[in-house]
């Protein structure tokens, strides 16, 4: 049986007009039995974080209010889409609701802290999948198109760490395999839709955990390798895998063809385009990964694929904002030593950082990274008890692929750099805002 798999970002389903594209998509450009993985609609997990911020701060009317405007959006989209206000899309999505209507008025029964932050997330955020996915298949089925809906949570099992899960892959793989396959040869010789949601799992308690923000590509590339499909394609709002987010940079091209090994590089660094946990299934499965434009699906795309050789036309720019770089020093002015880079690093695991970049010197150690609020003023809070700790916020980091003396000055002019890593084929430079 030939699988193909599609993933869909929030981007391409974010009103009525866009989920109507995405149907005719499924009609032109899939042939046979297809599995397709769905985000949130649009901003969806944004607004759900702040629904989630004002239930943990006890702000009974901050969560009506954002919870309104979750409800308000979604229920608007669905009225656009079915005439018939009887139809069963609009219980079940208000079914789902008032799921999580009813978990956020029972409350939080544990003192606040980051590890409950991190389980309360996954238990509300993910809301958006779930709305999301139920709308699509019932529009599906409207045009005619035969689709199943798949609770992910079913599929996908990880452990327990809430906000950044790590999957079971055995019980994983059998789970997928059995119900996917079993579903498709129920219906063999006709084109049917397997849909599920990116983004989400579940633990062996059966708690909702998720991926990591973005990981929807990721739960694609599970599907994908677990299946043995020959080809993945994620949709995306640009028309494939850029040089630059053409948002920041306006002459930016489309890169034809990338290898593995420089599409993981360009993820490691945060290029938005592909998620970093996305390229390592499809490279062990040699999957083809092709990104296409949703807006204009007749172009050809990027094709990620293992090439031996790639033929490096044009420097690649990838840009972080919201960046903050923090320099860690001993009190007593020694040299920053092994035992004290070792402290360091399991301080910066305890509270989960991804150090962005790094650079040490003889009596100081400097490390940029995301500005995530919930993380980083306790992060400073605790090193500042044993070590002088100095920070500039508001950064940005770019880095450059494939870089020459242009591009880093097309970068750097007129602009502070606060620090400046390079080697063979990337430089890294952190840089005051503009």
């Amino acid at each position: 049986m030939h699988l193909n798999l599609f993933k869909f970002g929030g981007a391409s389903i974010n009103s009525a007009a866009g989920i109507k594209n995405v149907a005719g998509i499924l009609k032109t450009f899939s042939k046979g039995p297809l599995v397709v993985v769905l985000s949130a609609m649009g901003k969806t997990t944004n607004a759900m974080e702040e629904v989630l911020k004002n239930y943990m701060n006890n702000d009974p009317v901050g969560v009506v209010d954002t919870f309104q405007k979750v409800w308000d959006y979604h229920f608007a989209i669905a009225d656009e889409l079915f005439d018939d206000k009887d139809h069963v899309v609009f219980g079940e999505i208000g079914s789902l609701f008032n799921q999580l209507r009813g978990y956020i008025r029972k409350g939080h029964l544990y003192e606040k802290n980051r590890l409950e932050f991190d389980f309360e997330y996954d238990q509300i955020v993910s809301y958006g999948e779930l709305i999301s996915s139920s709308i699509f298949h019932h529009f599906l089925e409207l045009q005619g198109i035969h689709s199943k809906l798949f609770d992910v949570r079913e599929l996908i099992k990880t452990d327990s760490t809430y906000r950044d899960a790590r999957i079971d892959w055995e019980t994983t793989g059998q789970l997928i395999r059995e119900k996917i396959n079993s579903y498709f040869q129920q219906v063999p010789g006709s084109e049917h839709v397997a849909l599920t949601q990116g983004f989400i799992g579940s633990d062996a308690a059966g708690n909702t955990t998720t991926l990591g923000r973005e990981g929807s590509d990721f739960s694609a590339a599970i599907f994908a390798y677990l299946l043995q499909v020959k080809e993945m394609t994620i949709w995306k709002d640009v028309p494939g895998v850029m040089n630059a987010d053409p948002k920041w940079m306006k002459d930016a091209v489309r890169l034809e063809t990338l290898s593995y090994r420089e599409a993981i590089e360009l993820a490691y660094y945060g290029a938005s385009v592909i998620h970093p946990k996305t390229i390592k299934p499809l490279e062990n499965a040699n999957i083809i990964l092709r990104v296409k434009s949703f807006l204009n699906p007749e172009m050809e795309g990027t094709l990620v694929e293992n090439l031996k050789e790639w033929k490096i036309s044009v420097p690649i720019f990838i840009r972080k904002p919201d960046q903050v770089l923090i320099s860690i020093s001993p009190r007593d002015f020694s040299f920053i030593l092994e035992e004290n880079l070792s402290e360091i690093f399991r301080i910066l695991a305890t509270f989960r950082i991804k150090v962005n970049v790094m650079q040490n010197s003889a009596i100081s150690f400097s490390i940029c990274v995301d500005a995530d609020p919930l993380k980083i003023a306790p992060l400073l809070s605790f090193l500042q008890k044993d070590y002088e700790t100095r920070y500039n916020e508001g950064l940005e980091l770019i880095t450059i692929r494939h870089y020459n003396p242009e591009s880093v000055d097309r970068i750097t002019k007129g602009r502070e750099i606060l620090m400046e890593l390079r080697s063979r084929n990337t430089i890294q430079l952190v840089l005051a805002r503009e």
